[in-house]
């Protein structure tokens, strides 16, 4: 590319370049081997952890609000009010759902749609007993092979 510009000629030659990307080297693994999968935590031990997680955030006063949270989260007001029915559960249920073992799909065989009538009971016992049944019926169904 030339360009004049007051008697003073300037040649530029562009050439493309290829951007290089630092990566660190693969470790090898023996043939006979795969490489160890690393789990995920069930997608419903994540959500009542993100429950948690936003109700400590309005009981500190950084968010004042539902609304704030879905302004935030980009999500509607509806879903956060589904996440957040979550904190209802008792707190031993809590406790189990963010207990469960990493698996290597992330999947658990109770999902929030399932948490969600549970939440809904006023009673802690109710809900415990609840649960216990909504358990022995997915383990059941898991062991009989059906998803």
């Amino acid at each position: 590319m030339k360009t004049q510009s007051n008697g003073l000629e300037v040649k530029i030659r562009l050439q493309p370049t290829v951007r290089e990307i630092s990566r660190r080297p693969k470790k090898s693994t023996p043939a006979g081997q795969p490489a160890p999968k690393r789990g995920r935590f069930p997608r419903i031990t994540q959500v009542v952890a993100l429950a948690l997680q936003f109700q400590e955030m309005i009981d500190s006063r950084e968010i004042r609000g539902h609304t704030d949270l879905a302004r935030l989260g980009c999500v509607s007001r509806e879903r956060i009010s589904q996440i957040m029915m979550l904190t209802w559960l008792a707190p031993d249920i809590q406790e189990e759902i963010l207990r469960l073992p990493q698996s290597p799909g992330g999947r658990f065989h109770v999902g929030e749609a399932m948490l969600r009538p549970i939440a809904r009971l006023p009673l802690w016992d109710d809900q415990r007993e609840r649960w216990c049944d909504v358990i022995a019926s997915a383990s059941s169904g898991m062991m009989k092979g059906e998803a």
